[in-house]
């Protein structure tokens, strides 16, 4: 990845994708098969399911066929997520759907990831499949990317034909301003035969980078590089009013998950929507008594004064610059079967907190195929679309590319409580 990435052992979340037969089930068997993380009741199993049907090796790609089968069946979310680690570091693979039709499912897989592979067939380049994977993993700001130019063996391993892969998505990631924002890098590789995969074998001598295993073993885990402020959304105020214990009788904590950067004991905090001031007198997790905490901790804050404090409120340092707003511009992706309708109020869940939300404007769409901005008065399912809401509710919000947790929402229907759409803050 970039020059500055660091060995790191905590939990990579990524992403792979491309068109149906690129090989996405047949790389994600060869990653689990290589770092031995199949069971040997599961190898047995795919072992005499690839002879029945002829086969000479085993055909790894099974591993994930259970997957295609529960698509068949109109899996709403259909995201299949595999797990394994090496001796370094622990990873969760998400498999997402190649089709235009589950541009939702695709939304949804790239929103945890840190990185994402795009497989390109070497015998077919770059494909639209590829430029909507490519837009959409921009959109959802996955900041590392690799695109695996896969099948090399079916092409006599040419480094021209590699070469002009490489190039030909260079100036597409040029045309939509993704290659700027984006730390993208290229491997050659044959994932039926395991080459560039976690083994470098002889078939390509003219390249000389990393395996695949080793680009994911040196890629920053989550937000390691994103120096964000501090956000802090109350979940929970606890008030242990029935205890016997007198010490507890003032006790007032906000408990709740750092979304983003740290806290110390005696930093200056400002509580929104209202604008209190207060200090951190203590940061508890259960009985233990901490001087500081960080991003993904949940944790109990007690403040130096007393505070009216509730659920959705949010702790952020007083040096920060975050304002409450009633008004929200982000890119959406629409998730349901009815269309979104500019005529009807919605429910806005960001971090704790909820606003009612009325629909302002419908900037464009997207299509994802083209990437042509296009006007339209109504959202169908897997639309995506430049929005801004009214809200009823003043929201704490940060832009995406800033703060995933904070710069993203999800759009509730108000009569059926279903999550509709996805937002993401601009």
């Amino acid at each position: 990845m970039s020059s500055n990435m660091q060995h790191n052992d905590s939990l990579l979340r990524f992403m792979t994708c491309g068109s149906v037969d690129d090989g996405k089930s047949t790389l994600i068997g060869r990653l689990l098969f290589d770092t031995k993380t199949i069971l040997a009741d599961t190898l047995t199993q795919i072992s005499n399911t690839s002879k029945k049907r002829g086969m000479e090796a085993v055909d790894l790609s099974l591993l994930t066929d259970g997957l295609q089968a529960e698509r068949e069946q109109g899996i709403t979310i259909d995201v299949a997520y595999r797990y394994f680690s090496t001796g370094t570091r622990k990873y969760i693979i998400a498999d997402a759907p190649g089709h235009e039709q589950y541009t939702r499912n695709m939304v949804t897989a790239a929103s945890t990831a840190n990185l994402a592979i795009i497989l390109i067939d070497a015998r077919r380049g770059v494909l639209t499949q590829t430029r909507r994977h490519s837009y959409l993993a921009h959109l959802v700001g996955i900041q590392h990317i690799i695109v695996a130019v896969n099948k090399m063996d079916l092409v006599n391993y040419d480094h021209a034909i590699y070469d002009k892969i490489c190039a030909d998505y260079l100036a597409f990631a040029n045309e939509i301003g993704f290659a700027q924002a984006r730390d993208i890098r290229f491997i050659p590789m044959s994932a039926l035969n395991g080459d560039m995969l976690v083994d470098r074998l002889d078939a390509m001598p003219w390249y000389s980078g990393k395996t695949l295993l080793e680009m994911l073993e040196a890629a920053p885990a989550a937000d390691v590089e994103v120096d964000a402020e501090f956000r802090f959304p109350v979940q929970y105020v606890c008030r242990p009013h029935a205890s016997a214990d007198a010490d507890l009788h003032d006790f007032r904590g906000f408990m709740g998950r750092i979304e983003s950067g740290d806290i110390a004991v005696g930093d200056a905090v400002t509580v929104l929507p209202n604008g209190y001031q207060s200090k951190v007198k203590a940061i508890q997790i259960g009985d233990l008594q901490l001087q500081s905490a960080q991003t993904e901790q949940s944790v109990t804050l007690l403040l130096e004064d007393e505070i009216d404090t509730s659920r959705g409120d949010m702790i952020v340092k007083s040096s920060s610059h975050v304002a409450p707003v009633k008004q929200i511009e982000a890119h959406v992706c629409w998730l349901s079967e009815t269309p979104l309708s500019p005529a009807r109020t919605y429910v806005i869940r960001h971090t704790t907190r909820e606003s009612k939300a009325k629909v302002g404007t419908i900037s464009y769409r997207v299509d994802v195929n083209t990437l042509e901005q296009q006007a339209t008065t109504e959202l169908k399912m897997n639309d995506i679309a430049r929005i801004t809401f009214k809200l009823a509710q003043p929201l704490m919000v940060d832009s995406y590319s800033k703060n995933r947790a904070t710069g993203a929402f999800i759009v509730i229907d108000e009569s059926t409580n279903n999550t509709v759409g996805a937002g993401m803050i601009v």
